[in-house]
């Protein structure tokens, strides 16, 4: 359970830079949240991630394109069901694609794009309730340490986004969007930038002015 909750923490995580890399102005919105929301303290703690809403935002939608696990674990029927179209027997097993749900252009706008504002009306979670956005599955089955994932997704990038700036060791068009599928979804070539670390009396400057 340790280790698939490290998996899983640190491949969200290096998505989620990812997106960020390739998406400047998201990048600098993001900074600008959690700098503005730490000031020019030595530590971020829960209260100061409370406040950070636009990074949520920014953690859902890179789990609607890259959900660590693309299959949930996987359900047997217990009766004979009719499925849309399909007839499925008892005891069938089956697998829930959630990559391909999180895609589905039937489901989302642009479903391709990295638009964190699309979840900025707050209706759909991934809590279980809304069956397009399951990164964490639903029901009796759902992924025990789904807030203890979410807290630690947040408290990492939280620190990432607020002591350092980000540098490309190239351009955009460098960075590989490769997927490598098993268990979990990670990047297929490990993505490489350069910190820089951040000056936090800048901040308090520009505050204070």
């Amino acid at each position: 359970m340790f280790l698939g909750g490290n998996d899983t923490t640190s491949i969200a995580v290096e998505w989620t830079i990812t997106e960020l890399a390739r998406h400047p102005s998201t990048m600098k919105k993001a900074q600008d949240e959690v700098r503005t929301a730490i000031r020019n303290k030595s530590r971020v703690d829960e209260n100061d991630i409370n406040n950070m809403k636009y990074l949520k935002l920014v953690i859902k939608e890179s789990l609607r394109l890259h959900p660590p696990a693309p299959l949930l674990v996987p359900r047997r029927t217990t009766c004979h069901t009719k499925l849309g179209p399909y007839d499925v027997p008892s005891g069938t097993v089956m697998f829930i694609n959630t990559w391909a749900i999180h895609r589905d252009p039937k489901m989302w706008e642009r479903p391709e794009d990295f638009v964190p504002e699309r979840f900025d009306d707050g209706d759909v979670d991934f809590k279980g309730k809304h069956f397009r956005f399951i990164p964490f599955g639903s029901g009796k089955r759902m992924c025990p340490g789904m807030a203890f994932g979410i807290a630690s997704v947040e408290f990492v990038l939280a620190n990432l986004l607020y002591w350092f700036d980000w540098k490309l060791c190239g351009d955009v068009s460098q960075i590989d969007m490769g997927e490598t599928f098993g268990l979990t979804v990670r990047k297929t070539i490990p993505l490489r930038l350069q910190p820089v670390s951040y000056d936090v009396s800048t901040l308090s400057q520009t505050q204070t002015t």
